[in-house]
């Protein structure tokens, strides 16, 4: 029994395997428990094996990389189109060992254990943040009931915190106060959480050379430089920037037929983390610009003549994207764009 290529079905207990040899024909179809799949493994002579870009696929890749084989991550919206009738796990598997043959799949870079240490600092900043979010709307909130209404921003939630804190004012009542009290406590005790997780993010930063030169760009700073690091391995896997912008989101959906381009707003398949913090980022851009002019950068000017502001940011968005790519892939570092002189 030569085996060629693997379809492997993680899960939480029970993996499901689907095996064929060079001719295509199944040698392989059967379940296997988390505890037996690398003592498995390790009897197979070196293949390809295919596993759908899902959780712990990356602990997985890594650990059959090792054993010798070569691994493939593939997005599991990528494998769907193979599956055959009914879902179950041995459809999926076979549905995955078809998929990593095809010569047009794209694949998903294998994460380093560096890579989703500095990422689950991300998610996890990200999910404190969403929770800080909710407290402070449920301060205002309730406040509100009281007639108390607060200015937008981190500066209006900080006037709610003094009216929480002071005994002596007499709108909010003995109970309300120490119910308000609680999620008072809980919003300052996830900012002080949320700033120890930031000091570890700069801290990666300021050790990682990649990440400091992608720092200069204009509209990137220390969080959104060690996503990138974090989450694109490999920069050069993409041939183009327009492929990494592209890859993140930051174009617009395309539903063209018969001839006829029809282009919409920015599409919703992509990475979310890194489409959000870079638009964020060239929000930041377009308001500095709009404070201190664009004479620096007349495309950004003209550009926001004749489109509104949140379209240009995501225009931005991707033009910093590509920049990034063509820092990393070619080694260089940034540069301020030269004036044309006048005429």
């Amino acid at each position: 029994m030569r085996v060629s290529t693997i379809g492997l079905d993680i899960a939480k207990s029970v993996f499901q395997v689907h095996g064929v040899d060079g001719a295509g024909a199944v040698v392989i179809r059967k379940r296997i428990g988390r505890s037996k799949v690398l003592e498995f493994f390790a009897k197979l002579p070196p293949c390809l094996v295919g596993i759908e870009a899902c959780a712990t696929a990356h602990h997985w890749g890594r650990e059959l990389q090792a054993l010798g084989h070569t691994v493939k991550l593939m997005p599991p919206s990528y494998v769907k189109a193979y599956l055959k009738r009914s879902k179950n796990d041995a459809n999926d598997a076979a549905a995955i060992c078809e998929a990593v043959t095809r010569p047009s799949m794209r694949f998903v870079p294998i994460k380093t254990k560096e890579q989703q240490s500095a990422l689950m600092l991300h998610r996890t900043r990200q999910l404190l943040v969403r929770q800080r979010t909710m407290l402070s709307n449920a301060l205002r909130g309730h406040l509100a009931e009281f007639g108390i209404v607060s200015a937008k921003g981190r500066n209006g939630t900080n006037a709610l915190l003094e009216i929480i804190a002071d005994g002596a004012d007499s709108r909010v009542s003995p109970v309300v106060r120490g119910i308000l009290d609680v999620l008072a406590r809980q919003y300052s005790a996830i900012g002080a959480e949320i700033g120890s997780i930031e000091k570890s993010i700069l801290a990666w930063h300021r050790s990682c050379e990649a990440s400091r030169r992608l720092e200069e760009i204009p509209g990137i700073g220390p969080i959104i430089a060690t996503a990138l690091v974090a989450e694109i391995g490999d920069w050069k896997a993409f041939p183009s920037g327009r492929r990494l912008a592209a890859w993140i989101g930051l174009v617009p959906k395309q539903h063209t037929t018969g001839g006829k381009d029809r282009l919409g707003s920015i599409t919703k398949q992509g990475n979310r983390y890194l489409r959000w913090l870079l638009v964020v980022g060239a929000m930041a851009v377009i308001r500095h610009a709009q404070k201190h002019g664009t004479q620096k950068r007349p495309w950004l000017g003209r550009l926001m003549e004749r489109r509104p502001r949140k379209v240009a940011a995501v225009a931005l968005a991707n033009k910093i994207a590509r920049i990034a790519w063509a820092i990393m892939v070619h080694g260089d570092r940034y540069k301020e764009p030269k004036l044309l002189s006048a005429a």
